[in-house]
């Protein structure tokens, strides 16, 4: 069950007539103490929270993504290791229990304004259930009713993307109009800005994807769909009453979104609330700082060679900047590299002292080893433990999805820049942040995408991945600019000059890490010994230097990833087809 504390204080004292919301009530005695009284629709909308991400879904959503070096690689990108039999996520029983609510909320003893909020709060869990399939599936099966076990419609075969993505855009049109507060001060529950915030990630995906997926022949379509993504944000942007979090000054705004008990409320608009007292907790810390229990998921230096030196110019347009080491190539930089992985003089609680906190190699295989959702007391590391806060949805989203939206529909003006991009690099300390670029980087080009000649885009891009890394983004924007072969990326980390060379790596005059192939007799204390050589005692091994003996290091490169045209969608569960041969299967699979 999910986290959000609203629904522990709700169901708790749900009706004894009905175990479960997600068992359909039978009894009129049973509806009539539901849809009867708006205590009841209240309690009954609680339910629905489940179709929302957990905590762990959030925060762990990004170990695969182009940016991401992780433990293994997955078996949606080995050949021939994940097929039909391997897929997951055909489940329907969350839409019955919406449905029901739907078709039921109708009584008259409880006012039609009433009735039309909870209405709309099912019609947006009903289009956040929908996205989610779609994103996932392609064409699925529309279903807006109960099912009877003799119903026909239980069989049916998928609806096309457009019927089903015009339906979830009316849900959410009827939620943003019908749901009556304009927030929620716990920033735990669904409300009007809620809505056209989420209105604005689904109409911006939908457009960008049927724009670049040519396959689909809905290019025509795709003006509408991006056009209704501006029009949503700006109804945050403008009247919602959220600015962005700048408290704590440009060292430390930004990650205080991510470690924060409360939410940030002046930025975050919907979140995973913890609450120690009811002992509901997240286990960030644990997945991110285990060898075992996480996917010691690191960044690449691909990816973080993307963020800006801090005046403004890409880090990349640096002579030499290829060969640098870590402790030169962190220095100077967009600030929201500081909040987001170890590096400087960040430094963690241990027993009530303060001390220097390096990267750790047997956590991390790039030397990129993220700090987003972590606590700094190493008490939360071993276990459910974390109290921090996790953003669903939150302005700076909102701001990306606005300013992507108009640049590519071409309105993209000067004004625009300055209150999203250039906002966002400002509370990032970067200087001239509301320049308007004017040529587009080659290293995004080369490396990201090719087909972009717009140096506005571009930028947008680029910081839409820096801003909102980790947060559950990146596999799925990939998916929609059709640049699914980034998911091919080398798995790099950051460049070691030579062998058997310890280095400081946060420069405090304490030696680190030491990478060799012949283990060096005489070890230094405290220094962790990585061997780089081409074979361990049970094979390949997967961290090499790019040079041999010297280069950025490699993680897995012997381990081929293949991204093909089908991996654009997941196929069918082979279990489901068998059950109902109408669903047809994706292409490819």
């Amino acid at each position: 069950m999910k986290k959000y504390i609203i629904i522990l204080l709700g169901l708790t004292i749900l009706f004894s007539a009905c175990e479960k919301l997600d068992q359909v009530p039978e009894s009129t005695a049973t509806r009539d103490a539901i849809f009867g009284n708006e205590t009841g629709l209240m309690l009954y909308t609680n339910s629905f929270y489940d179709i929302l991400p957990t905590a762990g879904d959030i925060h762990r959503s990004d170990e695969m993504s182009d940016y991401a070096a992780r433990t293994q690689v997955p078996d949606f990108l080995r050949e021939g290791a994940f097929g039909p039999r391997q897929s997951s996520g055909w489940n329907w029983e969350q839409l019955r229990n919406v449905n029901y609510f739907i078709e039921n909320c109708t009584d008259p003893r409880v006012s039609e304004t009433a009735r039309r909020n909870y209405i709309g709060i099912a019609r947006f869990f009903r289009a956040f259930f929908y996205f989610e399939k779609v994103k996932r599936f392609g064409d699925v099966p529309w279903i807006n009713k109960t099912f009877e076990v003799n119903d026909p419609d239980l069989f049916k075969g998928r609806d096309s993307r457009t019927l089903v993505m015009d339906s979830v855009l009316a849900d959410l049109d009827y939620a943003a109009a019908n749901i009556t507060a304009a927030n929620d001060n716990s920033r735990s529950l669904i409300s009007k800005n809620v809505a056209y915030a989420f209105k604005s990630r689904v109409c911006l995906f939908e457009g960008t994807y049927r724009k670049y997926h040519d396959e689909l022949n809905l290019g025509s379509t795709a003006e509408k769909w991006l056009t209704e993504a501006v029009n949503a944000a700006e109804k945050v942007i403008n009247t919602g009453g959220y600015s962005l979090y700048n408290g704590l000054g440009t060292d430390k705004s930004y990650r205080q979104l991510f470690t924060s008990t409360t939410p940030v409320t002046s930025e975050v608009l919907l979140s995973v609330v913890m609450d120690a007292n009811l002992s509901v907790f997240n286990d960030a810390n644990w997945w991110w700082t285990s060898a075992t229990y996480g996917s010691r998921v690191s960044f690449i230096r691909t990816f973080v060679n993307t963020y800006l030196s801090i005046d403004g110019t890409p880090f990349t347009s640096k002579p030499g900047y290829e060969t640098m080491t870590f402790m030169e190539e962190v220095k100077n930089r967009d600030k929201r590299l500081q909040q987001t992985i170890r590096m400087g003089d960040y430094k963690r609680v241990n027993g009530g002292s303060t001390e220097p906190a390096p990267p750790v190699f047997s956590y991390t295989y790039t030397g990129y080893q993220p700090i987003k959702w972590t606590l700094d007391d190493v008490y939360y590391d071993g276990g459910n433990r974390n109290i921090n806060s996790i953003c669903v949805i939150r302005l700076a989203e909102v701001l990306l999805n606005y300013a992507e939206a108009k640049a590519e529909l071409g309105t993209f003006a000067g004004d625009d820049w300055t209150k999203t991009v250039g906002a966002l690099r400002t509370r990032a300390g970067i200087a001239n942040a509301n320049t308007l670029p004017t040529v587009v980087d080659p290293y995004m080009k080369a490396n990201y995408f090719p087909a972009i000649t717009d140096p506005v885009l571009m930028e947008i891009r680029r910081e839409r991945g820096i801003e909102l890394a980790l947060e559950g983004f990146r596999f799925y924007d990939i998916v929609r600019w059709k640049r699914g072969e980034l998911m091919e990326q080398t798995w790099n980390g950051f460049y070691v000059p030579a062998l058997n060379q310890p280095l400081d790596l946060n420069e405090d005059g304490i030696l680190d890490v030491c990478f060799y192939k012949e283990k060096p007799a005489t070890q230094i204390a405290g220094v962790t010994y990585v061997n780089v050589a081409e074979t361990i005692s049970n094979g390949p091994n997967p961290q090499r230097l790019s040079h041999d003996t010297y280069g950025e290091l490699t993680w897995l490169a012997n381990v081929p990833r293949k991204w093909e045209t089908k991996h654009y969608l997941y196929p069918i569960p082979e279990n489901d087809r068998l059950l109902n041969p109408a669903l047809g299967q994706n292409p490819g699979w």
